[in-house]
C-alpha cells in the first residue's frame, strides 16, 4: 500500500480565532427579528380572537397580555419591528450602490442597532 501523505492545511476560522464582524451581526439580527415578530403577532391575534370569543376568554389573554410577559413580548416586537425596519433601509442604500466600505458599513449597522433602541424607547414612553 502506498504511504498517506499528511497534508498541513489551515485552521478553518472557529469561535477562538474569528473575530465577529458588524455585518454578520447586522445579518443575523435581521433574520432573527423578523422571525420574533411571529412570537409578537401571535399574542396580539391571540388577544383579538379571544376579544371575539367570550368575556372569559379575553380575562384569561389580556391577563397575560398585560402582564410582564407580555410587555416584554410587546417591548421587544417594536424593538424588532425598529431594527428590521432601520436594517431594510440600511439594504436598500447597498443595493443602490452606496456605503459599501467597510468602515462605513460598519457604522451603518451601528446606526442600525443604537437607532433601533432609540426609536423604541421613544415609541413606549408615547405609547404609554
Amino acid at each position: 500500500m502506498a504511504e498517506l501523505k499528511r497534508v498541513e492545511r489551515p485552521l478553518s476560522p472557529h469561535l477562538q480565532i474569528y473575530r465577529v464582524q458588524m455585518t454578520s451581526v447586522s445579518s443575523i439580527l435581521t433574520r432573527i427579528t423578523g422571525n420574533a415578530l411571529i412570537v409578537g403577532v401571535v399574542l396580539a391575534v391571540w388577544w383579538l380572537l379571544a376579544a371575539a370569543t367570550s368575556a372569559e376568554y379575553f380575562a384569561v389573554a389580556n391577563a397575560v397580555a398585560t402582564s410582564w410577559f407580555g410587555d416584554l413580548v410587546f417591548a421587544g416586537s417594536a424593538w424588532a419591528v425598529w431594527y428590521h425596519y432601520l436594517a431594510g433601509l440600511r439594504h436598500l442604500y447597498f443595493d443602490a450602490g452606496h456605503g459599501l466600505e467597510v468602515a462605513t458599513a460598519e457604522r451603518l449597522g451601528w446606526a442600525c442597532i443604537i437607532g433601533s433602541v432609540v426609536l423604541t424607547a421613544l415609541t413606549i414612553l408615547i405609547v404609554q
